[in-house]
């Protein structure tokens, strides 16, 4: 009986051995396929987690670079730069209603305004002005027949203004008057002198209210450009 049971055990082992044996490909041909299908999800998956890391980096970068332009943002606002709007037509046509410019705040922390300059200023605790810097700390000034004069001397403002323009007087300074410039004030006309509200009319601006020193037209882009400030050679 034993004999037998040893022989079913042969025989049974023979055909697994013989079973395996040919199809021994088969077998491996799955177990690869299994591993492959594997390693395809596995991949897929990386695949995913890297793109979502990508993202992730874009998203901190992005938002690195928008903290960062905000903060130099504030400092030029605050120390270096300030934003003007041109309203009215007082500085027409050199500076137009509507247009947006930058003005410099350094200039006049190391130096002083200089005659012709193009200045920002604050004219009340709501307003500001721009307007030309024609008298300085000293001068006298005067006006005679529609026309400026500094230190007895014409201005010549040929440059900026047509020879049509006649100069009125205001409530400061009046056709045929002459006024001295008080140590630190600055006398300032605008371009358009039939409708500016400027020195002739409130006299002398301190230099404390002085923002800054026009620097470039930023908007309209199509009028985009860099200030020019007026040089007068017989001053």
């Amino acid at each position: 009986m034993l004999v037998k049971q040893k022989e079913y055990l042969i025989a049974y082992f023979l055909l697994l051995d013989y079973y395996y044996t040919k199809h021994a490909d088969i077998i491996l041909q799955k177990v690869k396929t299994m591993y492959e299908s594997t390693q395809e999800e596995i991949t897929t998956t990386e695949k995913v987690s890297s793109a979502f890391a990508s993202i992730g980096k874009f998203i901190v970068s992005l938002l690195e670079t928008v903290v960062v332009a905000l903060v130099i943002s504030i400092v030029l606002y605050i120390f270096v730069m300030t934003p003007h709007e041109v309203i009215g037509n007082s500085m027409h046509p050199t500076y137009k209603n509507g247009e947006y410019l930058m003005a410099n705040k350094i200039s006049y922390r190391i130096g002083e305004p200089k005659r012709g300059d193009v200045i920002i200023f604050k004219y009340s605790d709501t307003q500001d002005f721009i307007k030309r810097v024609v008298g300085l700390p000293g001068d006298t000034v005067m006006l005679k027949d529609g026309q400026l004069y500094i230190n007895n001397k014409l201005l010549d403002e040929s440059d900026y203004l047509e020879d049509s323009v006649y100069t009125n007087g205001g409530e400061y300074l009046k056709e045929g008057e002459s006024k001295k410039i008080p140590p630190g004030e600055y006398f300032v006309c605008g371009d358009n002198r039939p409708h500016s509200s400027d020195s002739r009319v409130f006299g002398p601006i301190p230099k404390e209210n002085i923002k800054g020193k026009a620097w470039v037209v930023y908007f309209p882009f199509s009028e985009f450009r860099i200030v020019t400030h007026q040089e007068y050679q017989n001053l």
